[in-house]
């Protein structure tokens, strides 16, 4: 990353910052005592930056003529997630669409969004099979990542899917990110159904794929534009090794689905060195 300026605390960047994520120019704010500090991840777009920092200053139109011309209409505030990050935004409100649904029907949306079927007959659990989900219910494959048990479940894999999902989206597209998505999900609760546990969730196994996509992309690609702090991977991946151990049962953190987590996390490395190795060679 290339230090590029420093601005005053009392500075409004957030045009800037959607101006930046508009034009796919990799950059990254951090914020000290100074101020807010920009840096550049391509050295091949500092021109671009310049000027576009320039028209900012001169109070200019900064979005890209196309974008423009989409968002005359002026749309509500709440509707600004779904521009920059339609997929992103999406999935985190099917999410919390999910959770409201749970507090109201209960365990009726679990079994219907659980990888198998589930019914009570008698006072005991009935658990279908996969042949059930294969030729007749396929969106189970899926599903379960949208459950989530609690608040602090719900808040900390969402925090984690917009902070990964909006960097994906707005340097590869909603394609790529659809891609990511749907394949970590599926591959993520395939792997925790492997090992015979069935009532389970969480977009968390989604979160560690798309960890390892950025991670890759930045590390191997670093003119892709992707960033992401080294401290957050080593707290991420540190947190997913804690949560294997019988230390993390001993605190609270024992029903975690630990191979969900490893399941997306393999998928979405295999993805980023797919596509870095690409990036590299173009």
């Amino acid at each position: 990353m290339y230090k590029v300026l420093t601005l005053p605390r009392d500075v409004d960047t957030r045009p800037l910052r959607q101006a930046l994520w508009a034009h796919r120019i990799g950059h990254r704010f951090t914020e000290d005592e100074e101020g807010y500090t920009l840096w550049l991840a391509d050295p091949e777009q500092h021109q671009q930056l310049l000027q576009l920092i320039e028209r900012w200053q001169r109070g200019e139109p900064l979005m890209p003529q196309g974008a423009a011309q989409r968002s005359a209409p002026q749309s509500p505030a709440w509707l600004t997630p779904f521009r920059l990050a339609p997929v992103t935004a999406s999935l985190l409100a099917a999410c919390l669409a999910v959770f409201g649904l749970m507090a109201l029907f209960g365990d009726l949306v679990i079994a219907w969004l659980a990888i198998v079927p589930l019914a009570v007959a008698r006072g005991s659990l009935v658990v279908g099979d996969m042949s059930d989900v294969l030729f007749g219910q396929p969106w189970r494959l899926f599903t379960p990542a949208l459950l989530h048990f609690g608040w602090m479940h719900l808040i900390f894999n969402m925090l984690w899917l917009w902070y990964f999902g909006r960097q994906i989206e707005a340097l590869h597209g909603r394609g790529r990110m659809l891609l990511i998505v749907a394949l970590s999900g599926v591959g993520a609760n395939l792997a925790q159904y492997a090992t015979g546990t069935v009532l389970f969730g969480g977009m968390s196994g989604v979160d560690f794929a798309l960890l390892g996509y950025v991670w890759l992309m930045s590390r191997r690609a670093p003119q892709s534009g992707f960033f992401v702090p080294q401290m957050l991977v080593v707290f991420m991946l540190g947190w997913m090794v804690f949560t294997m151990t019988d230390m993390a049962a001993a605190v609270g953190f024992g029903n975690v689905a630990n191979e969900a987590h490893l399941g997306g996390l393999v998928v979405g490395l295999a993805l980023g060195w797919y596509y870095s190795g690409r990036a590299r060679q173009s």
